[in-house]
């Protein structure tokens, strides 16, 4: 593997792990054992790694959400979609954990991640408008459409958001993909009302898989 790229698999653990705040391009030349001049011949700053890394993960968002347009959509597609596209939130997990920072540091990313969230939310609306040619949900009008696909877009990317405060607990390091993709549930359950009789209990089944399995917020003791 070349240097190049050992840096960027070696960032992307070390943001994960630590947090990218927490991590400096010394500490990353440090976990491969390279000087830090040698990291700087491939990387001007950490901003340069922490772009080219959104990169990579915003190419494989856009493969996950290719839809194809030449047959129906299926629960077995739903499912993939949902699946692949919260695998990539926990793969980069340390890119939504702290977005608003990133993005007021580097331009570029700004307009990046702009122009990556105008080609989910189109996706997610073709998903929603085959979904509705397939049977499983009633049609909609475009309006009700894109709000809906609007909402499913805030909970998918603020889902690790809330996680990471209502079990501030826990740690950075208590979250498991596992409970990540108890977003699903969510996802669905915003379907609920549109579901057509006969797709109901197979998308109510389908979502009682990821049913969040403890409790958010615990009382607090007076």
């Amino acid at each position: 593997m070349k240097t190049r790229d050992k840096i960027l698999l070696a960032s992307l653990e070390l943001f994960n792990e630590r947090g990218e705040r927490n991590v400096t391009t010394n500490h990353i030349a440090a976990h491969l054992a390279i000087s830090p001049g040698n990291l700087y011949y491939h990387f001007r700053n950490k901003s340069d790694i922490i772009y080219e890394i959104f990169q990579a993960y915003e190419k494989l968002v856009d493969y996950y959400l290719d839809i194809p347009e030449d047959r129906a959509l299926t629960l077995d597609d739903l499912t993939f979609y949902l699946e692949s596209v919260f695998d990539g939130l926990w793969s980069y997990r340390f890119f939504h954990r702290d977005l608003e920072y990133l993005l007021d540091s580097d331009p570029r990313l700004r307009r990046d991640y702009r122009e990556f969230t105008e080609r989910c939310l189109a996706a997610i609306t073709l998903i929603f408008e085959k979904m509705a040619e397939a049977g499983i949900i009633e049609p909609q009008p475009e309006e009700l459409r894109r709000a809906m696909s609007l909402n499913v877009w805030l909970v998918i990317t603020n889902w690790m958001a809330y996680l990471k405060t209502a079990h501030a607990a826990d740690g950075p390091s208590g979250l498991s993909l596992a409970e990540l993709k108890q977003g699903i549930y969510q996802v669905l359950t915003l379907e609920i009302p549109y579901l057509t009789p006969a797709y109901r209990e197979r998308v109510l089944a389908l979502r009682e898989k990821y049913r969040p399995r403890r409790v958010a917020v615990e009382p607090v003791a007076g």
